[in-house]
């Protein structure tokens, strides 16, 4: 078990996962060092919370060398004594460099334990360069001298965001009247059990107090109930009250229309090949680890929609692109 006053860093801690974890760690009276990618209202809420925020960059080893000795010119925090480290990347280019960089840093500054975010998709033969690359990061982590716990996600229930088109911008659904709208995504009839990314945070944190009793371990982490994405849009349609309904995309047509809106190929790559995996089970599954790991159970889909009606209701497709 880790102390009460150990020090952590979290990658990516403005994103989904990485910026609940350092809360949840703050409240548990750990020091936090937030690695962020830019100095922004999300960074300086971090900060305000307790954080020793440090603006890097995981492809620049020097500055994630940095960020864990405590030396960030630009920042001027002290960091100094990190125990336990969270490594996350996003959907992009360079992956393997980003991991790395933290993985070369964090030995040097003799970092106990790593969390490592990878993918339910990651394996040596995956069509996914992301996959593919997550399942070789997976290995390189495992030479290092620090223990190392994996993470193996289904699809994040913020997923339903990015298929999501609210009923004043379906074609004959009126004028804006009602909160119900359309879920257009390229996954067939194909099932998983979605988690969102604060229950998968909550496991983070657990993992990162307790690192010997999970050094080692692989953990595939989905919901406790499976569902295709028709019975998650009556589950949507219930908590919102209004009508949702599941229109399948092909694949081709969901990659174009990422393009359209600027998302590199990397990225639309991955979720072509996903998706196939979707289809074909890959992503199926349900289980109790997250309510086994974390101590709480995870939301349902009713309750993550209730939790993001706002977002539903102002947000068209593909609105959350960009996001970390």
């Amino acid at each position: 078990m880790t102390t009460p006053s150990t020090r952590f860093l979290i990658a990516g801690a403005t994103g989904n996962t990485g910026a609940t974890t350092t809360r949840l760690l703050l409240q548990s009276g750990h020091a936090v060092t937030a690695l962020v990618r830019r100095d922004d209202e999300r960074s300086r809420a971090l900060a305000a919370a307790g954080a020793d925020v440090v603006v890097a960059d995981l492809l620049d080893l020097r500055s994630v060398r940095e960020a864990f000795a405590g030396s960030n010119a630009e920042a001027g925090k002290v960091a100094a004594g990190v125990q336990g480290a969270y490594f996350t990347y996003p959907v992009a280019p360079g992956l393997l460099d980003a991991l790395v960089n933290f993985a070369q840093a964090a030995a040097e500054a003799q970092v106990r334990s790593v969390v490592n975010m990878s993918q339910i998709s990651a394996r040596a033969e995956a069509a996914s360069d992301a996959a593919r690359q997550h399942w070789v990061g997976e290995r390189l982590l495992e030479r290092y001298p620090f223990t190392v716990t994996h993470l193996r996600p289904t699809f994040f229930a913020e997923w339903l965001l990015w298929g999501w088109r609210p009923q004043d911008e379906v074609k004959g659904q009126g004028e804006g009247h009602g909160q119900g709208g359309v879920l257009t995504l390229p996954f067939g009839g194909g099932r998983h059990a979605p988690i969102a990314g604060v229950d998968q945070a909550h496991v983070i944190a657990a993992l990162l107090q307790a690192p010997d009793e999970h050094a080692g371990a692989s953990y595939t982490l989905v919901g406790p109930e499976e569902m295709d994405h028709w019975e998650i849009a009556e589950k949507m349609a219930s908590a919102l009250g209004s009508p949702v309904r599941y229109e399948p995309s092909s694949i081709e047509d969901f990659q174009d229309g990422l393009r359209a809106r600027g998302l590199d190929e990397h990225f639309v790559q991955h979720v072509g090949s996903v998706a196939r995996d979707y289809r074909d089970g890959v992503f199926a599954g349900s289980n109790d680890l997250i309510q086994r790991l974390s101590g709480r159970q995870p939301l349902t889909v009713e309750q993550f929609t209730r939790a993001h009606r706002d977002d539903l209701h102002r947000l068209g497709q593909f609105a959350l692109a960009g996001r970390e």
